[in-house]
């Protein structure tokens, strides 16, 4: 039994998948750190890397159909790729430098769109070029005139794609550079058209001078971009923070974690993201920030007349942890997430810090603090969450709905729960509103009682017992005296300064009403009375208020809208007009897709009746495009509702990205190698259409699979629920791809056109569909309306592919 010949042009195919999977991921990553770590931008990457290889694929089509030499072609593609990639990664360290931001300044959403569209251009170009250059290869060595080349491609790109995103998640995220990274990846691509072009017979002397001169390069390169990625990374903080030294940079499995300088203070980031602030382990005096620890720490502490076990997530680094170590407990488990940001910090923290990681009533965690409490089984009398303002998805997740029931569960019948957010004097401005009313309001939601203090920033108390939370400074105060607790940081005066009787009225007032009309969220809120009821008054009267506007002012996995007023927040403090174009899209509503649809349909109607029946008539090609956009589409909003949902009850997905895109692939790749195989007749547009009912049915499921999940215990069972419907997410897109790609050809007998138009409209969509559902209907609307949003997509193009069915029927 012979083996069957591997044809050489499988090696670039491949290639090509790992190379873009690696690539995506990588730029990813970068510009997540220029971004803050703003989710939100995921999509709008994604959309920009989406659109660009669809215009690369056109462009690919237009000279592949025009040349036949091929492989030339693509060795200069791949020579170009090379440097292309790694420039696009010093570009992006050094593109906050174009923008004219103050230090630690958020980027507007027009900010995100521009860079990220202009600085992923010229990568995803070429790599759209690929595609089809590499399916006429294929179509030419197997004489084939028909699309089944691309077909090919399609799959042996989506196998790329998985060994890509496993090979990245497990080995070269813990090895390599960015640089070193991308800078490989365009390396491996060289070396297999080479090989091709050779095996071909198109490249016969070049290929023993071609090889040594590539590991040569290779071995140069791996060694010359180490120092690259440092000095970019201070390229990267001279824009980002120039009043600081940056001192060290760590990768993480859950982000880059850097730690900066200013005279003796140290400053903390994930991903751009200013984490927490510290004093030198030599600071003699406490600085603000130890001042601001050691606030929340002992007021969290002191409402509770009797704390023995308390449950701390996050702060601990920044000084909380010792200041509530002064207070006689029994136990503090203390759950920070990343063993790395731990072992980093310790030689610049206090030397309090380091003692109090150490003292046997301490037991130090390394876990998802969401995680944690959901599995936990101890009971808790304080639970203290000391994480930064919801201005990422993944903080977003400790002032939702789901974890102050999860909360709930896990304390005792008198313990309280604590968590603050920063806030304005008086509550100025429409973001910090309603961003602390949305707080204040799902916390009300799930806890009988929920009371906010302080004024610059607010400490929100929440507990089921009956009069359970003390706002009277003199019970606190003694509380603190009769522990003996001792603090350089602070004094029993601070209860009566925090807890002023004016301010604690109006900050109450406010968030209490706010949010329980139906334009609240457009609007500031009400002034306070001169001299509003008293708190207690104020929680009584509550109940005859009209009922709060849930979908705006209640915060919840499946529809993150604090995390969405904190950027509106961020933007306004940090650049004027920021946060206007927040406030217009909080103007979207779901009914909006309607019109959109029966549009689409009128005109697939219209252009039925005007072709007359003929087939291959105008209607005919647009229903077949329409079907290819809506399933990029769809299945791009799938995946940004996928990942969400996951990060949601999961955690971070920073690590796991390349490898929920490689079981995404393996879907694919299987999807496209069952149409190629099992379907004889791939011009039929009756099991094109069953695919797209298939797909809007899928995506219905999953909008009722996702709350569901929320219930689970086992993060296992997460992550296999999770890739279960990522890999059918990807199976159905794989189904369609090479019947799409058919049936457009059986129309026009242009078998590259065919391939690079249906590739190209396909990412077309799934760019509108990470752009949409990223930063709109995810956040605004709900993870559940994007999977809505998905279904009524394709039973659109489903509808459509009908109407030109019968046509041909006449």
């Amino acid at each position: 039994m012979t083996m069957r010949r591997v044809p050489p042009h499988l090696y670039p195919v491949l290639m090509l998948g790992i190379v873009s999977q690696i690539a995506q991921v990588v730029l990813l990553r970068e510009l997540l750190m220029v971004f803050h770590g703003n989710e939100l931008s995921i999509g709008i990457i994604l959309a920009a890397w989406m659109a660009w290889v669809g215009i690369g694929s056109m462009l690919g089509a237009a000279i592949a159909e025009r040349t036949d030499r091929v492989l030339a072609i693509l060795i200069l593609n791949a020579a170009v790729l090379l440097p292309v990639l790694t420039l696009t990664v010093l570009a992006i360290r050094g593109l906050r430098g174009f923008f004219d931001l103050v230090p630690g300044a958020y980027l507007s959403l027009a900010d995100i769109f521009v860079s990220s569209f202009l600085v992923m251009a010229p990568a995803c170009l070429l790599i759209g070029m690929q595609f089809v250059l590499l399916a006429k290869l294929w179509r030419l060595s197997s004489r084939a005139v028909d699309t089944s080349g691309a077909g090919k491609t399609y799959i042996g790109e989506a196998v790329g794609n998985i060994i890509g995103g496993i090979v990245f998640t497990f080995v070269l995220v813990h090895t390599l550079n960015a640089f070193q990274t991308v800078a490989l990846a365009g390396l491996l691509v060289v070396a297999a058209v080479l090989w091709a072009a050779h095996r071909t017979g198109a490249l016969r002397r070049g290929l023993g001078v071609a090889v040594p001169a590539l590991i040569v390069l290779g071995g140069g390169a791996m060694a010359l971009l180490m120092p690259l990625d440092e000095w970019a990374y201070d390229l990267q903080w001279r824009d980002l923070a120039p009043d600081h030294e940056r001192v060290e940079t760590h990768q993480s499995k859950y982000g880059n974690i850097t730690i900066a300088r200013r005279d003796d203070q140290y400053s903390f980031f994930r991903s751009g993201h200013l984490m927490f602030a510290t004093a030198g382990p030599d600071t003699l005096e406490p600085h603000f920030e130890e001042q601001e620890a050691a606030v929340f720490a002992h007021f969290a502490m002191t409402q509770h007349p009797r704390p023995e076990r308390v449950l701390l997530i996050g702060g601990g680094l920044r000084g909380t942890l010792a200041e509530i170590g002064g207070h006689p407990v029994e136990r503090i488990d203390y759950v920070e997430l990343d063993e790395v940001l731990t072992r980093a910090a310790r030689p610049f923290v206090s030397a309090a810090t380091l003692a109090a990681l150490t003292e046997p009533r301490v037991e130090l965690i390394h876990a998802d603090g969401r995680v944690f409490v959901q599995g936990a089984g101890e009971r808790y009398d304080l639970v203290i969450v000391d994480v930064p303002d919801p201005a990422t998805a993944v903080l977003n997740r400790y002032y939702t709905r789901e974890f102050f029931a999860q909360v709930q569960r896990m304390l005792n019948p008198d313990g309280v729960l604590v968590i603050g957010a920063v806030s304005t004097p008086g509550l100025r401005g429409i973001p910090v509103a309603n961003r602390n009313a949305t707080i204040q309001h799902t916390l009300g939601q799930v806890f009988d009682q929920a009371i906010p203090v302080g004024d610059r920033f607010l400490i929100f108390f929440a507990t089921d017992a009956p009069n359970g939370i003390s706002v009277d400074p003199g019970t606190l105060q003694q509380r603190y005296l009769d522990r003996g607790v001792q603090s350089d940081a602070f004094s029993r005066h601070h209860f009566h300064l925090l807890l002023e009787e004016s301010t604690l009225r109006r900050v109450n007032w406010i968030l209490r009403h706010h949010g329980r009309s139906p334009d609240a969220h457009l609007a500031a809120p009400e002034p306070a009375p001169i001299l509003p009821p008293p708190v207690a008054d104020q929680r009584t009267l509550e109940a005859d208020l009209p009922p709060v506007n849930e979908r705006f002012f209640i915060n919840s996995d499946f529809k993150p809208i604090g995390y969405f007023y904190t950027l509106m927040f961020w933007g306004d403090l940090t650049r004027a007009g920021h946060s206007e174009m927040f406030r217009q899209l909080l103007r979207v509503e779901a009914w909006w897709i309607f019109p959109v649809v029966a549009l689409l349909m009128g005109l697939a109607a219209v252009l039925r009746i005007l072709s007359g029946g003929r087939a291959g008539g105008a209607d005919r090609q647009f229903a077949l495009l329409l079907v290819v956009f809506t399933t990029g589409l769809s299945t791009m909003a799938l995946q940004i509702a996928l990942l969400f949902s996951f990060q949601s009850i999961y955690g971070f997905i920073y690590e796991m990205i390349g490898l929920i895109v490689a079981i995404f692939m393996a879907g694919l790749a299987l999807g496209t190698t069952i149409t190629n195989r099992y379907v004889r007749d791939k011009s039929n547009t009756d099991i094109l259409a069953a695919v797209q009912l298939a797909i809007a049915v899928f995506a219905g499921i999953i909008a009722l699979l996702l709350p569901w999940s929320a219930g689970l215990d086992s993060a296992v069972q997460v992550f296999l629920l999770f890739s279960l419907l990522t890999f059918v997410s990807g199976l159905l897109n794989g189904l369609d791809f090479p019947l799409a790609a058919e049936a457009f050809r059986a129309l026009n007998r242009r078998a590259e056109k065919s391939a690079g138009l249906v590739y190209g409209v396909e990412l077309f969509g799934a760019c509108l569909g990470a752009a949409l559902a990223s930063a709109i209907v995810a956040p605004i609307i709900g993870i559940v309306a994007t999977c809505l949003l998905a279904a009524t997509a394709n039973a659109m193009a489903f509808a459509v592919l009908m109407v030109t069915r019968r046509s041909d029927a006449r």
